[in-house]
């Protein structure tokens, strides 16, 4: 298969070539092996996240750049490109002070209106978030600074990271950055460990994406240090859930089974006192969340065989968020094609695109896994193409 311009190996052949590096110097230099890297090269081989991020660190650039995010074609076609600009624009406005111009609504009726933009990013509308977000943040800004109080604060720092979220799923790491740097910067004004504490595991993520897990995993453990500075509560105890879940996901990237392990077991112990919380926070916190979880630390691991049968005996409750399921169908899917199950990973793609189409669009994931399918050569439905097309590929 000749690797077209949308395929990660066509992104990391121009890189290598760039720097004037042979497939034998670069694998090398990544501990990839050469094997690996020629089939990932030629289409042959989806690139997993552990051998992207390898190549990335080895070659000096971005994940991004080899991924090919954020994918511009597919934003101008969502008309979503155009949504980014002043997104960007309302989080350079944080220290301005009151705008003279903005006449915000009451306190409750602006963290009513901020529940709802959560809820819409969890029910995968992320166009109509991004349309609505730079205002919030606007009107927010300005009560922050006029009013001065906690309660401020903290609906500030709580639009700084649907903020996050938004450019997240969009693949925009450089927003992300700022909008976590925001984030901290309203959440020491709100004096709220446990804001602060989301912070450092959502900026680990960031780490996550970026293959830098050594640095993720000190963030863990700064934002675990942090929450130790709240009183003990359910909401405490359901982040600090989460950034265990966070921490196994970056110790079975990191191929460290006995940490990875060891989160997860934590976590469940977490998740057994707290029972589901999905909207705490809207960090889809649970039990179903750990077993979500657990499939992908044994994808990471390269345990595929045993993350496909730990999905299959999940039992996923019907109001589950359908961001995060639809994230889930993705991580089975990845697992689903190496071992072999074409078809089925194909249908766990298919399930992903209904719950939440934007994302799924956007998901790098998403797109190695069908160029994984692509590549197998097996006989598959009339509508594989069609998906592919959709994807951009």
């Amino acid at each position: 298969m000749t690797p077209t311009l949308t395929n990660t190996g066509a992104f990391i052949a121009r890189a290598r070539k760039a720097r004037r590096l042979t497939q034998r110097e670069l694998a090398d230099l990544s501990n990839v092996s050469y094997s690996t890297l020629t089939k990932v090269e030629q289409g042959v081989l989806p690139a997993g996240p552990s051998v992207i991020g390898a190549l990335a660190r080895a070659l000096s650039v971005p994940v991004t750049e080899l991924t090919g995010q954020p994918y511009l074609d597919e934003l101008r076609q969502d008309q979503l490109d155009g949504l980014i600009q002043p997104i960007r624009e309302a989080l350079n406005i944080y220290d301005l002070g009151p705008d003279p111009d903005v006449v915000p609504r009451s306190v409750t009726d602006l963290e009513a209106h901020a529940e709802e933009l959560c809820a819409l990013v969890r029910a995968t509308h992320i166009k109509k978030v991004a349309a609505e977000l730079p205002g919030l943040i606007a009107e927010v800004t300005t009560t922050a600074h006029v009013r001065g109080e906690d309660r401020s604060w903290r609906l500030l720092a709580g639009t700084y990271r649907t903020a996050y979220d938004v450019t997240a799923k969009l693949g925009f790491p450089d927003l992300c950055t700022v909008a976590l740097d925001r984030m901290d910067w309203a959440a020491q004004r709100a004096s709220d460990a446990v804001v602060g504490a989301m912070r450092q595991y959502l900026r680990a993520l960031t780490y996550l994406r970026a293959s830098d897990y050594q640095t993720g995993k000190r963030l863990v453990r700064l934002g675990m240090v942090q929450l130790e500075q709240a009183a003990a509560s359910r909401v405490r105890d359901v982040v600090a859930g989460q950034i265990h879940l966070g921490a196994a996901v970056l110790a079975g990237r990191d191929k460290d089974e006995a940490g990875a392990e060891g989160h997860l077991a934590e976590a469940q112990r977490l998740a057994d006192i707290t029972g589901p919380a999905e909207q705490v926070h809207w960090l889809s916190f649970g039990p179903t969340n750990v077993g979500a979880h657990r499939v992908s630390v044994l994808a990471e691991l390269d345990r595929y065989p045993e993350a496909v049968r730990t999905a299959d005996k999940m039992r996923i409750p019907d109001d589950w968020p359908p961001s995060r399921l639809a994230h889930h169908y993705a991580e089975v899917a990845r697992a689903q094609l190496w071992t072999g199950s074409t078809e089925a990973a194909f249908k766990s793609l298919g399930k992903a695109r209904k719950l939440a189409p934007q994302q799924t669009r956007y998901s790098p994931t998403v797109r190695e896994t069908y160029a994984g399918l692509e590549s197998a050569k097996r006989r598959m439905p009339e509508t594989f193409s069609n998906y592919g097309a959709w994807l951009g590929m």
